[in-house]
Formats: structure tokens, C-alpha cells, sequence
């Protein structure tokens, strides 16, 4: 498997989380750029300026306390219209930060202490989501929106956005599951899932095409 084609950046305050973090990304590949505050990190964004992912601590010097770094950084990324696909890491508060990553902008949000799955799981969707939309704008189409409500929390904003991704591809590869599988980077079986727990249909995805078996 080719590694992505995006970069990895951290930012997070403790050393020794920032090393795991890095040990996460460069295990799947990803090209890590370890940070520890917001000035640092805005400052290899402004370098870069090209689509990545981010692993964000919301708590950060000089406030390592509460959340106004991080989130200020997320407001940045927000009205710049940076193109990043950022996942927030936080031990603060799990309900008021996660409501305030996600107003603003935040892709995921992870609560600590996290497990290497639960973040290889979130770098793996971040990733996914950035192929499609980097695809989608090399055709001249918007980024893939999402209009699930805030206050139905980032379960369902993650699902409606899963749901939207697959019908697209799907789409895209008139129903051709193996095709689908392969542009998703997931195995059949797991696109047979996400019919299942969509309620997904070949007529409602090719209206005028027969229910004929892939």
C-alpha cells in the first residue's frame, strides 16, 4: 500500500504523547510534523498551505488548562480555509469541548486517554475524506458538506458523513461494490456493512438501472 499523500501534523504539548503520536503516523505511513503550541504550529501551516491532517491537543501553552489555544487554532485553520482534515485530542471537559471543536471545525474528536486504535481509526476516516474531497476539486466539485445538525452531536455528524461518502463512490462506480471497496480502501465486506446499516439500495443509488446482482 502507497503511503498518503498528505502530511501528519501534531500538536501537542507533552513530549512523550507527541512522540507516540508520531510513532501512530509514521506507522501508517503518514510524514509526521511534530508541534508543541499554536504559534508553531501556524507557522508550518503557513509554509505548507497544502491539504493535510492534524492530531490536536486543545489544550496548549500558555493555557494548557483549558481549550482557547487549540480552539483558537481551529478558528484559524476555519476562516483561512486551511485544507485540513484536523482531529481533536482533548482531556478537557468531554461535552462542552467536543460541541466547541466541532463549531469550530473540527473533523473528529478524540477523548483521552485514547488508544493507538481509536486514533489509527480516525487518521484512517480523516484520510478518506481527504481523497474524495481533493479528488471532487481536481473535477471542479464543492467539498463534500455535511448538514447534520450541531446538536446532534459528532456520532451523527461522523455517520452522515460516512453515509454520504459511500452513496457517492457508489455513485461514481454505478453500484460496482469491488470498485467501491477498492476507491474507499476498505475490503467488500465492509461495504456490504455499510449498506446494511445505511439502508443503502442499488435502485436508490442507479434509479433506472435493474437489481441485478455485482
Amino acid at each position: 500500500m502507497s503511503p498518503p499523500a498528505y502530511p501528519l501534523l501534531i500538536v501537542e504539548d507533552d513530549a512523550a504523547l507527541r512522540l507516540m503520536l508520531c510513532g501512530i503516523g509514521e506507522s501508517m505511513g503518514f510524514m509526521t510534523h511534530p508541534t508543541g503550541t499554536r504559534d508553531e504550529a501556524l507557522l508550518w501551516l503557513g509554509d505548507y498551505n497544502k491539504p493535510c491532517l492534524m492530531l490536536l491537543d486543545l489544550g496548549l501553552p500558555p493555557y494548557p488548562q483549558d481549550t482557547r489555544e487549540g480552539l483558537a487554532l481551529l478558528h484559524h485553520v476555519q476562516h483561512q480555509a486551511i485544507p485540513a482534515k484536523t482531529i481533536v485530542l482533548s482531556g478537557q471537559d468531554y461535552e462542552s469541548a467536543t460541541l466547541s471543536a466541532i463549531r469550530a471545525g473540527a473533523f473528529d474528536f478524540i477523548a483521552k486517554p485514547a488508544t493507538t486504535e481509536q486514533i489509527g481509526a480516525a487518521l484512517s476516516r480523516a484520510l478518506l475524506f481527504m481523497d474524495k474531497e481533493v479528488n471532487m476539486r481536481g473535477q471542479g466539485l464543492s467539498r463534500l458538506q455535511l448538514d447534520v445538525r450541531l446538536g446532534d452531536g459528532l456520532k451523527a455528524a461522523r455517520e452522515d458523513a460516512e453515509e454520504r461518502l459511500v452513496r457517492s463512490v457508489l455513485r461514481e462506480t454505478s453500484f460496482n461494490i469491488h470498485e467501491s471497496a477498492r476507491r474507499l480502501g476498505i475490503k467488500r465486506e465492509n461495504v456490504y456493512y455499510f449498506l446494511k446499516k445505511f439502508g443503502i439500495e442499488r435502485q436508490q443509488i442507479l434509479p433506472d438501472a435493474a437489481n441485478t446482482v455485482d
